[in-house]
């Protein structure tokens, strides 16, 4: 029996959270085009016969703004704590110089894979000059090629990984997916409604608070606050006669059915808290 910790690091965007959903045939990591979309250590648990992985999908390593961006990189900093191996991804497209000084300022003590995400749209020669510019780095003991998004390269992935993990009993029992609560998965999947519906900066001055979840005989009752920091921007989101909320909140139930396999009643009200990505009491209670 094997078993382990693996951090996934890398920028905003490089396809973090689809590797993670990809690894587990699950989708336990929200996803969107726009960066800085993860703000929490998400852990999956991927229990087989001969091995258990624990993942950790961590926020897009990035310069804090304010505190809500320190309590991200508190999550990237606690998963280089206890990893026995790092997945470093980086979007094989795109210039890596910048990738390459952010994994040497990690100080990585775990060895490191090198996952070049988005392979298939890449050059050949993109590919090569990728490999020459991270072969001189001793943290980086294997590099490989995937698709995330296609799931290519998934199983190639696993077994290189095993190979990095110690023998050890298991650190969860059962077929849990993840240790986070129900509540956590269903607010992610309601704010990245609010990725998916809304523009420019107003997801990201946007939390999600799930006040109630209730099993009832037939179906799930589920309340929920949307935070936002202005009146203008609670205008936004409730839309012209409530138009927009209520795309919002069938997009999010129709998401939370399939993530729950049961009916659900999804009821939606919107705050305002001016400036809470910079106050400690809203940000705990909001879960950061």
């Amino acid at each position: 029996m094997k078993a382990g910790f693996i951090s996934i690091f890398g920028r905003p965007n490089a396809g973090k959270s689809t590797l993670l959903n990809a690894i587990m045939g699950e989708k336990l990591s929200i996803v969107s085009h726009k960066a800085q979309t993860t703000r929490h250590r998400i852990k999956a648990i991927l229990t087989e016969d001969n091995y258990q992985l624990i993942f950790s999908d961590t926020p897009g390593i990035i310069e804090p703004k304010y505190r809500l961006h320190e309590k991200m990189m508190h999550a990237v900093k606690s998963g280089l704590e206890d990893a026995d191996l790092a997945l470093l991804v980086v979007d094989a497209c795109k210039d890596l110089t910048e990738d390459l000084a952010l994994f040497d300022s990690l100080k990585l003590k775990a060895p490191a894979l090198l996952v070049f995400n988005k392979a298939d749209l890449a050059t050949s020669l993109q590919l090569k000059n990728a490999r020459e510019l991270f072969s001189e780095r001793p943290y980086i003991k294997y590099m490989l090629e995937i698709s995330a998004l296609k799931k290519s390269g998934i199983e190639q992935l696993i077994e290189k990984v095993l190979e990095f993990i110690p023998e050890g009993e298991k650190f969860y029992e059962g077929d849990e997916l993840s240790d986070l609560p129900m509540k956590f998965f269903i607010s992610e999947i309601i704010r990245e409604k609010i990725f998916e519906l809304f523009q420019e900066e107003l997801p990201y001055q946007t939390a999600v608070l799930v006040q109630s979840f209730k099993e009832k005989s037939t179906l799930i009752k589920i309340m929920a606050d949307i935070i936002v920091q202005r009146e203008s921007q609670k205008a936004i989101i409730l839309g012209k006669g409530g138009k927009m909320i209520r795309d919002l909140g069938t997009r999010a139930r129709q998401d939370i059915e399939l993530f729950l396999d049961q009916k659900v009643f999804l009821e939606l009200f919107v705050k305002v808290r001016p400036k809470w990505r910079d106050n400690e009491l809203y940000l705990k209670e909001y879960g950061y």
